[in-house]
């Protein structure tokens, strides 16, 4: 398995493909490898993350890196979103034998995300709705390409965004509704503010190369026509100002979802075990997803014309900060 990014290996491991499953060792290797292969703000395996759920995680995020590519990897247009229900159709049954092997039911797949997987789900007895509902996300994608309603945008998120969160805290038990409504509610909270942080961030990329737009025409009075128009008149006065006006409204309604969401660090410090040990993991990502809301803020909404990124030196300073939760943590003092 040298090769690592998803849809160079549909030849070894995609559809109608025989090639013989990894040992379980192999396999853990293979999603380290995705998993450490790329990162824009932060590493999905950065030094923050327990040592015994790593090979966990690092499973999780390689289903979520081949969903996403399968739905995302294929070109644009029809032909190329008809090609990504497809292998979107085989990655759900992948899925379901490897669900069903898990509990014993019928050999598993031969795929190596797979291989590790079955493994996460058995151990960490992981619900297996969460995995499905990231796939309706991504089969969505190839559907619905606009939205009106703020609602129906953040609807979209329970199935894109909120899954992670869940089967993460699934990861260190803590995704029993009776039980932990109030760490679900504050995971999903996070979860949606992250994923509209990273809708308006990529503005251009997605309605130029994906022809997908997420800012709710109705509610900004921008059409995706418009945008198209304005994407080409970076100089037009007029365009910017009912741009930047309208996102700029809909990076404060993102702020308050985050804000709902902060207090779950905190949250699994006290529920103490592994979760605890989650904490500076989940801050991180939480305040990396606030500090891109805030570079978007601060270089002026302009998102349809370029894309704000983390600097290294504000990415160095939010990695000091969790290494301060950590060591707090580790002291029992407070966050």
């Amino acid at each position: 398995m040298s090769q690592i990014a998803p849809m160079q290996m549909l030849d070894r491991y995609g559809p109608g493909t025989v090639a013989p499953a990894p040992s379980l060792a192999e396999a853990r290797a293979y999603v380290r490898r995705l998993a450490l292969s790329h990162y824009e703000n932060f590493t999905v395996l950065s030094r923050f993350v327990p040592e015994e759920l790593r090979d966990d995680i690092a499973a999780v995020y390689a289903f979520c890196r081949w969903s996403d590519d399968l739905g995302d990897e294929t070109g644009s247009g029809p032909e190329a979103r008809e090609k990504s229900l497809a292998l979107l159709r085989w990655w759900r049954e992948e899925l379901r034998r490897c669900v069903a092997s898990a509990q014993g039911e019928v050999e598993g797949s031969n795929h190596p995300v797979f291989v590790a997987l079955r493994e996460t789900i058995r151990t960490r007895e992981l619900d297996a709705r969460p995995f499905h509902h990231l796939i309706d996300a991504f089969e969505q994608d190839q559907r619905i390409t606009r939205y009106e309603t703020w609602d129906q945008v953040v609807e979209y998120c329970t199935r894109s965004a909120d899954p992670v969160g869940r089967i993460v805290l699934g990861l260190v038990g803590r995704a029993r509704p009776d039980r932990d409504a109030e760490l679900l509610a504050m995971s999903d909270a996070t979860c949606t503010a992250l994923q509209l942080t990273n809708h308006w961030q990529d503005v251009r990329r997605d309605l130029l190369d994906r022809d997908r737009v997420y800012l709710p025409s109705k509610d900004t009075g921008i059409t995706a026509e418009q945008l198209l128009e304005w994407a080409r008149r970076p100089e037009d006065a007029q365009a910017r100002v009912a741009y930047i006006r309208a996102v700029r409204a809909l990076v404060e309604r993102t702020r308050a979802l985050f804000e709902r969401g902060r207090p779950l660090p905190s949250r699994l410090r006290s529920c103490g075990g592994v979760a605890a040990r989650l904490e500076p993991v989940v801050w991180l990502f939480g305040a990396g997803g606030m500090a891109v809301l805030n570079r978007i803020e601060r270089e002026g909404c302009t998102t349809l014309w370029r894309r704000p990124v983390l600097t290294k030196g504000r990415r160095a300073w939010l990695l000091l900060r969790a290494m301060m939760h950590r060591a707090r943590r580790a002291g029992g003092g407070n966050p």
